[in-house]
């Protein structure tokens, strides 16, 4: 699955999925894949499971975004137009 990340609590280590009209997802810490913190508005593609608490999403991965065929600099056509949205570690 995908979505957007509506909520991401730094401080916390946890945050929440945009799930549409539908209960929003938690997601912990502990189930990011090479990725140390989300920003809100940054898509995400994971596996979504039944909790207690809610649905959670585990194994959660950051996807590529377009950034308009710009590159690192604004400059249009100095990359493939492509980056990576959050905090990779």
């Amino acid at each position: 699955m995908q979505a957007v990340v509506k909520k991401w609590l730094k401080d916390k280590e946890y945050g929440f999925l945009d799930n549409g009209s539908g209960p929003d997802i938690m997601i912990r810490k502990s189930d990011l894949v090479r990725c140390q913190y989300l920003k809100t508005g940054t898509t995400v593609e994971f596996e979504c499971h039944p909790a207690k608490e809610g649905l959670i999403a585990k194994k959660v991965r950051l996807i590529r975004q377009n950034t308009g065929g710009r590159g690192p600099n604004g400059n249009r056509n100095k990359s493939d137009g492509t980056k990576f949205i959050g905090v990779m570690s």
